[in-house]
């Protein structure tokens, strides 16, 4: 059998297999209070269905102030919980591991719909004020964001832990945080969105003291069997910004506050980044996190083929394969690839028709 069809154990959790659902914001809250809806059932489901040993939520808010946009996910409340029931069942039930990003937009929230512009809201258009490590925006066109003081930062850090409790208690049996992107971790750690003068700002000890924070709140309040991921943006690709060097010291102090998986990808904390796609252009960074902060590790960005995401896994390059854009296009991506690496059909039943037609 191939790698990449091969179950994996982190923790106490067997996931079937090692292709991962990256967690996809889908800007769908009908309801527009944080709760998913029929999209995401479908959406979810679906992509079980497809053969995805992992199914990831996408990107959900400790905070309401924590969206990227009024329609984003969120789970800062018990309310919140029962909403989230059937999109878990729909997981499960298909045969996937249902896990869930718990996230902080930082000072990119309170944004349209990135298909309708994406634009900055203000409060007269039903946004808020967004809130970062220093008062500094995005671009010329987001917000200024309001310098979180100490005590804010303290109950940002107890909203994430409370939020991973709530999505334990729904039955989601990973948890990621959501450190990337430039996103609220992502600021706290570079030095470009962080100005800070107290113990969060200048050396890479206290900017990476949120993030720590946030982990070790987290791990203390989740069972002991959850496993525990991150997802980090291993460079933003600007001069005299974050790096791939301060990255790993990074990821070798997550192992150590209990993290199991960095889900390693990169950018989105500058609009000057320099920033030349290719296919597995981030396999390097988790190829690097893997060997220097001996901990595992997921690649992903423009892994399309499936034999170049089992030449990732044969080069121990990393331990899972996040898919994203790709499943989007193909959410049967999984079955295909176990057909074309292994020979074995794996359509369900209902679909047995397929194997007909194949044959």
């Amino acid at each position: 059998m191939s790698l990449l069809f091969t179950s994996i154990t982190i923790r106490g959790e067997e996931i079937p297999n090692r292709v991962f659902v990256s967690p996809m914001c889908q800007y769908s809250s009908e309801s527009m209070d944080g709760r998913p809806g029929i999209w995401h059932v479908v959406h979810c489901g679906t992509r079980a269905v497809g053969g995805a040993g992992l199914v990831m939520m996408e990107a959900t808010a400790v905070q309401a102030e924590g969206r990227i946009t009024p329609w984003d996910l969120g789970l800062w409340s018990d309310a919140q919980m029962g909403s989230y029931l059937p999109v878990v069942e729909a997981i499960c039930r298909c045969g996937a591991t249902p896990a869930i990003q718990l996230a902080h937009a930082g000072r990119k929230a309170s944004h349209d719909k990135p298909w309708v512009g994406g634009s900055f809201l203000g409060a007269h258009a039903g946004g808020w004020e967004p809130v970062a490590p220093s008062a500094l925006p995005f671009d010329d066109a987001s917000g200024i964001p309001r310098e979180l003081s100490v005590s804010e930062i303290d109950q940002v850090v107890s909203d994430f832990a409370s939020a991973a409790k709530r999505a334990v208690n729904i039955g989601v049996k990973v948890i990621e945080l959501h450190m990337a992107h430039g996103y609220l971790g992502c600021e706290f750690l570079s030095p470009l969105s962080n100005t800070r003068e107290d113990e969060y700002g200048g050396s890479l000890e206290n900017r990476a003291r949120f993030p720590l924070k946030a982990v070790k709140a987290v791990r203390a309040a989740i069972p002991d069997s959850v496993p525990l991921f991150v997802r980090v943006s291993a460079t933003e690709y600007v001069e005299d910004g974050w790096g791939v060097e301060e990255c790993v010291k990074l990821c070798q102090w997550l192992k150590d506050a209990g993290v199991d998986l960095i889900d390693c990808s990169s950018g989105g904390n500058s609009p000057n980044q320099t920033l030349k796609p290719y296919p597995g252009y981030q396999v390097q960074f988790a190829a690097s996190i893997r060997n220097e902060a001996n901990i595992q590790t997921g690649a992903v960005g423009l892994i399309t083929e499936a034999q170049q995401a089992e030449q990732v896994l044969a080069d121990e390059d990393a331990d899972v394969i996040f898919l994203g854009r790709e499943l989007l296009r193909n959410p049967y991506w999984p079955i295909q690839a176990r057909g074309d690496l292994d020979n074995e059909s794996a359509w369900p039943s209902q679909y047995a028709r397929v194997r007909e037609l194949l044959r």
